[in-house]
């Protein structure tokens, strides 16, 4: 386990268990306020309840705070980089401030460049591109599709899921030692997963990766929204993750890290705002032609209009959560994760899908199936009979959930309602995920409600429609 991911949940634990064990638990600790609060929804056995977003590792709702800096930004919208009106200026230094405020979030070294992107997808993506020539890429089959897919132009090897943190870092440790050639290499690892919501040892990977002349980029894509996140102190060369899973839903992402290999490559995309000069070619090859001189700045893979909305809403998330203090905030949540692991164990068709076991470090994302349930129907049934928000699927890790499952690696499975009737095994699950927005109330009604549909059964009935499981009508 990485010694800080691993220290702050140890202090988060420890911090939990002090205040748990008087009448004021870690729930004295107010969530932040959320967008969504006080949304309610219908019933199909009729009436209306407020909604239970529990549905976080695939977008957090936005920080009322973020909600806030946004409208109050909105009146004064303009060009970046592009006017000289005050509206364009103003938009330029909000900009560029947001980009200091991520640096100073993700603790970035003074020689890195934070470059905004659409998501994690695009950051991973945009990575994959300025890769060196000959670079190889090592990614253990437990990773998100945003860290198993973006290697299009490399030489890619995908490492067994591991069953413990010291197992990862062996595996990683041989892979890259008896590679051939032994050139240019990227590891690419997950801080949390959005499977099972255990730490991964980011900084032990790191060492092994420095070890044997690679380079590591971490998604913190489930990370960043959970803890805090040092490049620095993990010793990371690149870190990826998105607004819309950080409180900022606006269209942003981040890849902040080392500047050579973005310096070296073509830019991701090609016009406005990545160029610093175009000139037609009079003479001599080419002529004619155009010829093009990019900034070596992180604007030289930020061509377009830039989404300063979105880029605005993330720096104002990143304000929020540290203001708010991560020990305060992990605290809360690891009592969050106890009451509903513990509520879950309670129910014996209940399995928990696990990589490193129960006692690993975790953040609030917790998957698992049920005895006798289609895991879509079972899911379905929580939105249309409780209010209660989750996700079924593959979880776009289909090798991990197949791994945790125990499928073959070719056995049908969807991400969708499969077509399996109710009490069919299915090869997916169900996800609740939560974080600093999550009131208790939302985790006790999931827990109640689990209890109640495995004991007592679906009130209504479900069928399957464009891929969904839906109550019937």
């Amino acid at each position: 386990m990485s010694a800080s991911l691993n220290a702050a949940a140890a202090t988060a634990t420890a911090t939990a268990d002090a205040t748990c064990g008087t009448a004021c638990d870690a729930a004295c600790v107010e969530p932040l306020q959320v967008l969504g609060r006080d949304v309610t929804v219908p019933l199909v056995t009729g009436g209306e309840v407020t909604y239970a977003a529990l549905d976080y590792a695939a977008s957090a709702p936005a920080l009322q705070r973020v909600w806030d800096d946004v409208a109050a930004y909105a009146p004064y919208y303009g060009s970046v980089h592009r006017g000289a009106g005050y509206l364009s200026q103003l938009s330029t230094d909000l900009f560029e401030q947001s980009r200091a405020t991520v640096a100073e979030f993700l603790d970035c070294r003074p020689t890195d460049q934070v470059v905004f992107t659409r998501s994690t997808t695009d950051s991973l993506n945009l990575l994959g591109r300025v890769l060196p020539a000959d670079c190889q890429v090592f990614v253990f089959e437990t990773e998100h599709h945003a860290s198993l897919l973006p290697w299009r132009d490399a030489q890619v090897t995908y490492l067994n899921a591991p069953r413990t943190p010291g197992q990862a870092v062996a595996t990683l440790e041989r892979a890259l030692a008896d590679r051939e050639p032994y050139g240019p290499a990227l590891v690419c690892v997950t801080g949390a997963s959005n499977v099972t919501g255990e730490l991964w040892p980011v900084k032990e990977l790191a060492a092994a990766a420095h070890a044997h002349g690679a380079r590591i980029v971490l998604d913190a894509a489930q990370l960043a929204p959970h803890h805090p996140v040092s490049v620095q102190e993990l010793d990371v060369d690149w870190v990826a993750f998105s607004g819309h899973k950080l409180y900022a839903p606006f269209g942003s992402g981040v890849l902040a890290g080392r500047a050579d290999w973005l310096q070296e490559a073509e830019p991701y995309l090609a016009g406005g705002g990545a160029s610093r000069k175009v000139a037609r070619r009079l003479s001599g090859e080419g002529a004619g032609g155009v010829d093009v001189e990019w900034h070596t700045t992180a604007a030289r893979h930020e061509a377009g209009s830039p989404n300063v909305i979105g880029v605005y809403s993330i720096a104002s998330a990143c304000r929020a959560l540290t203001e708010a203090g991560f020990d305060s905030l992990v605290a809360r949540e690891q009592h969050l994760i106890a009451k509903v692991r513990e509520g879950l164990a309670e129910v014996p068709a209940v399995r928990i899908l696990s990589l490193f076991g129960d006692d690993a470090p975790r953040v609030g994302v917790i998957s698992f199936v049920v005895d006798g349930w289609n895991s879509s129907h079972f899911a379905a049934a929580l939105s249309a009979e409780y209010g209660i928000g989750v996700r079924d699927g593959l979880f776009c890790a289909h090798p991990l959930v197949r791994t945790l499952l125990g499928s073959a690696p070719q056995e049908p499975g969807e991400c969708g309602a499969p077509e399996a009737e109710p009490g069919e095994r299915s090869l997916n699950a169900i996800r609740v995920s939560f974080g600093a927005g999550t009131p208790d109330e939302h985790v006790e009604r999931f827990v109640g409600a689990v209890r109640e549909l495995v004991a007592q059964g679906a009130q209504w009935t479900y069928r399957t429609e464009e891929g969904r499981c839906v109550p019937a009508v």
